[in-house]
């Protein structure tokens, strides 16, 4: 049985609508011989320009790395809109759009891959090495997408970076807003970018001990330069 988290929708206009909604994959893609084949059938079986909505969590990056060359590769324009959220696995597809709009108050997030393992030092160090690797090629994706640089890419994962619409845009991993951004003269935002890294180091200043006062972590939230001065 396929495992299916999207949905196809023909527009009035001819065109095509792909809903990526929730986990990306549920159950593992990899060694799944059905589940790409379908997704590609279904991608490649019209011609023409395609719309792909996403709002997920993330979730497997086998299938978001799969999803992603599939888009790439795609002839036609494949405008990405993002509705909620587009966190982890799910940040790596929408950096497929040959267009990225991201509504107002929606949330892009990077951070570094995540996995489990099991067994003596050396399949641990095995693990630790794998997952430079996957970090490495997530960092492709958003480098081809933004033009950052890798060092600063690998930073913004390290510090699992939460991104509002502003700030994606501001750093490339979008190209503008939905609903009439900029163009229809909407006010500029203050953007921000949030650093769970950041905020816990600041909450951990403020035991017995620490030298920070509220106001320091309240303004990880905010800023719009600090966190990003790698």
């Amino acid at each position: 049985m396929v495992n299916r988290f999207w949905n196809w929708v023909r527009n009035l206009d001819g065109g095509r609508t792909l809903y990526l909604y929730g986990t990306i994959a549920e159950e593992s893609w990899f060694d799944d011989e059905i589940t790409p084949e379908a997704f590609r059938s279904e991608l490649m079986a019209d011609t023409g320009d395609v719309t792909v909505w996403i709002n997920s969590p993330g979730g497997d990056c086998v299938a978001a790395s799969q999803i992603y060359s599939m888009l790439m590769d795609y002839r036609g324009a494949v405008t990405v809109k993002i509705d909620g959220i587009a966190a982890s696995a799910a940040s790596v597809i929408a950096m497929a759009g040959t267009t990225v709009l991201m509504a107002p108050t929606a949330l892009m997030m990077v951070h570094n891959p995540l996995t489990v393992a099991v067994g003596n030092s050396e399949e641990m160090l095995r693990a630790v090495a794998m997952l430079g690797e996957v970090k490495e090629s997530i960092i492709n994706a958003y480098e081809i997408k933004t033009g950052l640089s890798r060092a600063r890419l690998s930073h913004l994962m390290d510090a699992e970076t939460w991104l509002s619409a502003h700030k994606a845009v501001e750093l490339g991993f979008a190209d503008d807003l939905l609903f009439g951004g900029r163009e229809d003269g909407l006010p500029e935002l203050d953007s921000f970018a949030f650093s769970r890294r950041a905020v816990t180091n600041c909450l951990l200043d403020k035991l017995p001990g620490g030298n920070r006062d509220r106001k320091h972590c309240v303004e990880p939230l905010y800023e719009r330069l600090n966190l990003l001065k790698f």
